[in-house]
């Protein structure tokens, strides 16, 4: 006949549970309850940090990957040639295989920025339009907010205005159907203080156009080339914030000698 003693045996129970109170066996389940949460909380944490870990392991590896990756080289498309289909490969080595795969095309253009691959020379990536510092300071955030009302004295000239820059701006369409070609420029001459640049301002504000004051000294630059190149910048930049409006102040500086 088995004993509760030999029964407390079989369960595992130690002689020194045995010999607690009820009381005192309450106070330990409750401070081994107790080391069981605190044992979960721990490893609660332990998982945050592991996972935390592994998404820093993975950030370094992106990183780490991209620096291993070779730079592209920075091209210039000068001219798109055609390619006759028939022609057939001399070397089977140059076969392009990238030009094989169906579901890629891509739009490119002369006298635009291209990344290529250093080895191959093969288009990977289109680059942004680099214009030059000085020209992207010309550059008016804010559309100027100027009105006609502002100036005094000039009705004629706004008229003027309005009728060579503004009218073929705002209503383009009338001008195509009458077959009239509007001016592209107007000629502002005058004393400094006039309103000149205030004219082409408010010029601006009417056409909700992108405002771009260029002055001529900048025009003059040591290096040949440079100041062709500013203008260059200058109107490209104009074209992609179209609608546009180029004031170049001081423009007697150019040709002077």
């Amino acid at each position: 006949m088995a004993t509760v003693w030999d029964e407390a045996e079989q369960d595992g129970i130690g002689e020194e549970v045995l010999k607690m109170s009820t009381e005192e066996i309450i106070q330990r389940t409750r401070l081994l309850d107790s080391e069981i949460k605190i044992m979960k909380s721990e490893v609660l944490r332990v998982t945050h940090e592991l996972q935390a870990m592994k998404d820093k392991i993975k950030e370094n590896s992106e990183k780490i990957k991209v620096n291993k990756t070779l730079p592209y080289l920075v091209s210039n498309v000068i001219e798109l040639l055609d390619v006759d289909p028939n022609d057939q490969e001399e070397d089977g080595a140059n076969i392009d295989l990238d030009s094989q795969r169906k579901g890629k095309c891509a739009v490119i253009k002369t006298s635009t920025r291209q990344g290529v691959n250093k080895d191959s020379y093969l288009i990977l990536e289109t680059l942004p339009t680099e214009y030059d510092s000085r020209v992207k300071a010309m550059e008016v955030d804010e559309r100027p907010t100027e009105q006609y009302s502002d100036i005094g004295g000039l009705d004629k000239q706004i008229q003027e205005l309005v009728e060579a820059i503004v009218l073929p701006m705002n209503h383009k369409e009338k001008f195509e159907n009458l077959g009239i070609q509007p001016p592209k420029g107007v000629l502002m001459y005058g004393p400094p203080g006039t309103g000149k640049t205030l004219l082409a301002r408010a010029c601006a504000a009417q056409t909700k156009a992108t405002f771009l004051k260029l002055a001529g000294p900048q025009l003059v630059q040591m290096f040949i080339g440079d100041g062709a190149k500013l203008v260059r910048d200058a109107f490209a930049l104009a074209k992609e914030k179209a609608p546009s409006i180029i004031f170049i102040d001081e423009l007697d500086a150019i040709g002077t000698k």
